[in-house]
């Protein structure tokens, strides 16, 4: 692994199961390969500090947030946040206001550079096996996540924020078993290098800056 040097530059990524890697190791997760990944391309970006709780919504992260201050500054800041919103009936319009909140904060916590924030898309946790145990429908929990996530869209389209979309691969790989983790809902690490693949260029272009 390529580690980082005592002078590189700082990484918060702020989220949910999908942020702390619910049934993957450290390694596995996907802001820890992205950090990597940017290492090994020759920008010097430390492991991040995560906040981040498995069933968190939009609100208990901000919560989070809260218990963790004094936060400072950083030179790096990832949000994805929302599936639990999502899971838990809630309407896209409260997501929205709650996103911009956070993405606001965000952007204060990257020194109140828009350019130095990155926001993934929430993946469709519809095509998985664990979809069968729930009430819900594949195209139920599509249609609420497509509201969900064009909503986020618009506010980082407003604030100049940098949004990088995995849904369609969550889409097109995320019921394959080497996807999963081992409780069939979560993605595994290799889903994660996936995304960490879409996030990359993104990255390195907010970090080159």
């Amino acid at each position: 692994m390529a580690n980082a040097p005592a002078t590189a530059l700082s990484f918060l990524a702020l989220g949910d199961s999908y942020t702390i890697g619910e049934g993957v190791p450290e390694s596995g997760r996907w802001p820890v390969q992205l950090a990597k990944a940017l290492r090994e391309e020759g920008i010097a970006l430390a492991d991040p500090r995560i906040i981040a709780t498995t069933g968190w919504t939009t609100d208990e992260l901000a919560w989070g947030i809260d218990g963790a201050e004094p936060l400072g500054e950083w030179d790096f800041v990832t949000l994805l946040i929302g599936v639990n919103n999502q899971y838990r009936g809630r309407s896209a319009i409260d997501f929205r206001g709650e996103f911009e909140t956070l993405l606001q904060r965000a952007i204060r916590y990257a020194r109140g550079r828009a350019d130095r924030v990155l926001v993934l898309s929430i993946p469709d946790w519809g095509v998985t096996p664990f979809v069968k145990t729930t009430q819900a429908t594949p195209e139920q929990v599509a249609t609420e996540l497509d509201a969900y996530n064009a909503a986020a869209q618009v506010v980082c389209e407003a604030h100049e924020v940098a949004y990088v979309d995995i849904t369609p691969i969550s889409r097109e790989r995320g019921a394959e078993p080497e996807m999963l983790a081992d409780d069939g809902l979560h993605p595994s690490a290799a889903m994660y290098t996936l995304w960490t693949a879409l996030a990359l260029p993104a990255a390195r272009s907010l970090l080159q800056r």
